[in-house]
């Protein structure tokens, strides 16, 4: 079992940035993947954006392509989201995931963090 801690939301403008971490800690990352998704008020939850943690190959959702970058430090067993030119239908909650395989999709991650939020508001 995995357990996940998201830091790093908070209120921020329109065209302002911020960078989320994901503290990692139990079963090594070693073959894992680390995901990043997000839940808007009243809506579903959607992808934003993976990396493996063996390779750092990233994969972004089309929410995330151009401003949000993906990053993971394997030595403090961290991941990060960097968020630049934020925009008010960025704000939700954000979640970082772990699993086993590479997917858009949050069935397939068995370990969730408990959310950090985000808002974006003048």
């Amino acid at each position: 079992q995995v357990q996940l801690v998201e830091s790093g939301g908070g209120l921020v403008q329109p065209g302002g940035s911020l960078r989320l971490s994901c503290s990692a800690s139990g079963r090594t990352f070693r073959r894992s993947v680390m995901g990043w998704f997000r839940q808007p008020p009243g809506k579903e939850r959607e992808f934003v954006a993976f990396i493996t943690w063996n390779d750092d190959s990233p994969w972004y959702g089309d929410v995330a392509k151009g401003r949000f970058t993906i990053a993971r430090d394997t030595t403090k067993n961290t991941g990060y989201l960097q968020m630049n030119r934020l925009q008010p239908e960025d704000t939700a909650v954000y979640y970082c995931a772990a699993g086993s395989t590479t997917s858009q999709y949050p069935r397939d991650y068995d370990s969730w963090g408990q959310g950090t939020q985000v808002t974006v508001s003048s």
